[in-house]
């Protein structure tokens, strides 16, 4: 794409990454974080924040220098070369992808649900996801051009909604004493608890698939990566207040799974509780109508570079949306089959680990990318140590310790996949496909 043609600027680039970072994910795991860190949430999603503010130190300097609509995919492959190991990667990324969607898939009909009688809400949640899924992917197939029209009013619906919420809470009176250290749990669980949570954070790499569009790169995008990281991380944390500020740690555990809303409903009333309830369920809907639009290119792109089958490239209505049926069923199984707690440990999990190696192919394209190797060193370093403690504290637990034998799961079919496919087919990576490639970039919730 020509200069002349590029359109985004810092502010657009900017909104890229905040819509791609706030939205479905906090709806559905702020009473999560509460659970996990009681009075320290709002400190938990500073902790997740800071590797994620590490970690965009890699992305920005990794797009300066290989802008694609690839993105992740194009900076693996750069990295490392054509091995399996970068194959599995970037069929590891699609699966967390995947277990994103169920995260916000669970958001919404558990949002939704709480509008029906107790007795029937578990009927109702399942019959929710499973509308959601099957009714936007279909949207996706049959009317794909509606989702990119539609996605920049959702977002300012939410945004609005969400300011709205915190502003109200912050001004009316609230226990400030619940969010002080003696409220807080120890620090390994403290930091467990914060990566579980860490998906609400991984949108920002988003900004990376829209680089080719963005009119200034060098000036746009270290706004775009670190304006972003840390605005999201002050938002969060006026949220986790608003929360805890106003609803006890048993009242947050019995509305877990759609925490925000009765929390609204403590200090605006029944409207508070159904503004955030729409709110959550417009910003959900959405992250998955804009997440499915993007999966189909990701599965496309991927099979480009030789690492998944090249039927994945055909196009179905001028779309590539093989891909996207593949995650929407995957997501019918996990957001009907898996707790919510599972599917945050194992899309957080698996997001620490590509950025992980994010963080390591910046350190090996230091003098490439004109980098300091040492930040994305400490930025590898903090993602490590993070799903170290992740493990751990999941594996102390006997109710949660079957959750690593899912994020196992997900690892070694990612190298099964890769494994056999290369040994049936013999097709090899090529590298940079995405350089060239137009592409419409989608924000995502």
């Amino acid at each position: 794409m020509s200069d002349e043609t590029k359109k985004l600027g810092t502010a657009s680039a900017l909104s890229i990454g905040i819509g791609g970072m706030v939205g479905g994910g906090i709806f559905a795991v702020t009473g999560l974080t509460v659970q996990l860190t009681r009075g320290a949430a709002p400190l938990a999603f500073v902790v997740s924040g800071v590797v994620a503010l590490l970690t965009s130190y890699s992305y920005l300097q990794l797009t300066l220098r290989y802008p694609s609509p690839g993105g992740t995919v194009e900076f693996l492959n750069r990295g490392f070369g054509s091995g399996v190991i970068t194959g599995a990667a970037n069929i590891l990324l699609c699966f967390s992808y995947v277990v994103l969607l169920s995260v916000y898939a669970y958001a919404f009909g558990s949002y939704a649900a709480s509008f029906f009688p107790e007795p029937v809400r578990a009927t109702a949640l399942h019959t929710l996801i499973t509308g959601v899924v099957v009714g936007l992917a279909a949207l996706n197939y049959f009317g794909a051009d509606l989702v990119v029209r539609s996605e920049n009013f959702f977002n300012a619906v939410k945004m609005l909604l969400l300011a709205v919420f915190v502003v109200v809470g912050l001004c009316t009176p609230m226990e400030w004493g619940r969010a002080a250290p003696d409220n807080f749990v120890a620090p390994l669980s403290l930091v467990s608890g914060a990566m579980v949570i860490f998906l609400n954070y991984e949108g920002f790499e988003l900004i990376a698939n829209a680089a080719c569009d963005i009119k200034d790169p060098k000036r746009s995008l270290p706004f775009a990566y670190v304006g972003g990281v840390l605005i999201v991380m002050a938002c969060y944390v006026l949220i986790a207040l608003v929360v805890i500020g106003h609803m006890s740690f048993a009242e947050v555990a019995k509305t877990s799974d759609y925490a925000l809303s009765a929390a609204a409903g403590r200090f605006m009333g029944r409207p508070g509780y159904v503004m955030v309830a729409v709110a959550a369920i417009l910003a959900t809907s959405s992250a998955i109508n804009a997440t499915f639009y993007s999966s189909g290119r990701l599965t496309y792109i991927i099979a480009k570079s030789g690492e998944l089958p090249s039927e994945l490239e055909r196009s179905v209505h001028g779309q590539p949306l093989e891909g996207m049926l593949l995650f929407a069923g995957l997501t019918l199984v996990i957001a009907n089959f898996v707790p919510l707690d599972a599917i945050a440990t194992m899309g957080s999990a698996g997001f620490l680990l590509i950025f992980l190696a994010v963080n390591l192919a910046n350190v090996r394209l230091a003098d490439s990318t004109e980098s300091r190797s040492w930040l994305s060193l400490l930025g590898a370093a903090a993602c490590a140590v993070a799903l170290v403690i992740v493990c751990a504290e999941t594996e102390e637990n006997p109710a949660s310790r079957w959750h690593l034998w899912i994020l196992v799961g997900m690892i070694l079919a990612s190298l099964l996949i890769e494994v056999v496919y290369r040994s049936l087919t013999g097709r090899s990576i090529h590298l940079g496909h995405g350089r060239h490639a137009r592409h419409r970039h989608v924000k995502r919730d």
